[in-house]
């Protein structure tokens, strides 16, 4: 008890322990009661099943450094032994399981929690969601969910981290907030989305970032904004508020009329805001006015036909009589092709 492990470096006056770049493909067993700050990196741990750290025996961790270990799976227990754990750096590590009891059943002291590039796994992101909802990590100032190719994010995600001050979502894919809420964190104090595929900021959510008193850094930098008319809301809320850093270099992407225009310049006529951009009203009218237009045509089309009702009178009389003289020419024929008396008199009357 004291020592320090193998393959390990041990500082008892820093209360720290590093085993770094060891290929290591456990935790050591060994590790010293003194320590604070563990730096278990780029090593070979696959997995982190219970009681991956001795129980009891670690009082005073305090930060705890998993990165870069090809992690793949966090057991139940496996986090649930650190009385005193505040800080935790799982990234870098392609997880692909997470228990909703890797931290323990009555929740856990962090307060950062660092994922940054391991959540690649769509269902390692739902089991995220899962256990910071069940209220488990409700003690989480910061969260970093950085370079995870993130898409969107699972509904209600961050409604149970009340003390949540700091979130980092930059350097994903995301494209839109609107099933993300924010409500609830009343001390959120920055929020990072730089570099995403945000494309406009929906009413609904710029009425979220006015909701949030402590908020005071928000990073929109680098997505693709389309500067058209339901890009109107932000550039207002842009110009009304001082929250955003560094707005004036927030650009537009699309259209290519007004490709690298700055945000903040964009006024409504630049939008050509006054034609309709409702597609279902524009259909709408559409069939309105091909009903109109078809109404006149019937219209005219009967009047035509009442101004010349004498002459179409008289045409039809015409059609009728000869069709009638055809028809009796067909009938005077038929007669004498019946009566063998009136095609011989036929025959010799031709002779």
């Amino acid at each position: 008890p004291g020592g320090c492990p193998a393959l390990c470096e041990c500082s008892e006056a820093a209360k720290t322990v590093k085993c770094v770049n060891r290929n290591l493909t456990a935790v050591p067993p060994d590790l010293p009661p003194y320590v604070r700050n563990l730096f278990i990196t780029g090593n070979r741990l696959a997995r982190l099943p219970a009681g991956a750290f001795p129980a009891q025996r670690l009082p005073d961790l305090s930060a705890l450094n998993l990165s870069g270990n090809h992690l793949r799976a966090l057991e139940a227990g496996a986090l649930a032994a650190l009385p005193a754990l505040r800080q935790l750096d799982l990234g870098g590590n392609p997880l692909v399981s997470l228990s909703p009891q890797a931290f323990g059943e009555g929740g856990s002291p962090l307060e950062e929690l660092a994922l940054r590039g391991a959540l690649r796994d769509h269902g390692v992101l739902l089991s995220l969601a899962a256990v910071l909802q069940s209220g488990a990590l409700r003690n989480l100032s910061r969260l970093e969910l950085a370079d995870n190719g993130l898409l969107l994010l699972p509904a209600g995600m961050f409604t149970a981290l009340p003390a949540l001050r700091h979130l980092d979502l930059s350097n994903n894919s995301l494209v839109g907030l609107r099933n993300v809420s924010f409500q609830g964190l009343g001390q959120l104090q920055s929020l990072n989305l730089s570099d995403n595929s945000l494309s406009v900021l929906r009413n609904g959510t710029l009425a979220q970032f006015r909701g949030l008193p402590a908020l005071r850094r928000i990073g929109l930098g680098r997505n693709s904004w389309v500067c058209d008319c339901a890009i109107e809301d932000l550039v207002a809320w842009l110009k009304e508020s001082d929250q955003v850093e560094g707005k004036e270099a927030l650009t537009c992407a699309y259209p290519d009329k007004m490709l690298g225009k700055a945000l903040l310049k964009i006024n409504s006529s630049d939008l050509n805001c006054s034609v309709p951009v409702d597609l279902p009203s524009q259909l709408q009218t559409s069939y309105v006015f091909l009903g109109i237009v078809l109404a006149l045509i019937g219209a005219i089309f009967l009047l035509v036909l009442y101004l010349n009702r004498k002459g179409i009178k008289k045409w039809m009389h015409n059609i009728r009589d000869a069709c009638r003289d055809h028809m009796e020419g067909y009938h005077y024929r038929y007669e004498i092709n019946a009566d063998p008396r009136l095609t011989n008199l036929s025959s010799n009357s031709d002779v």
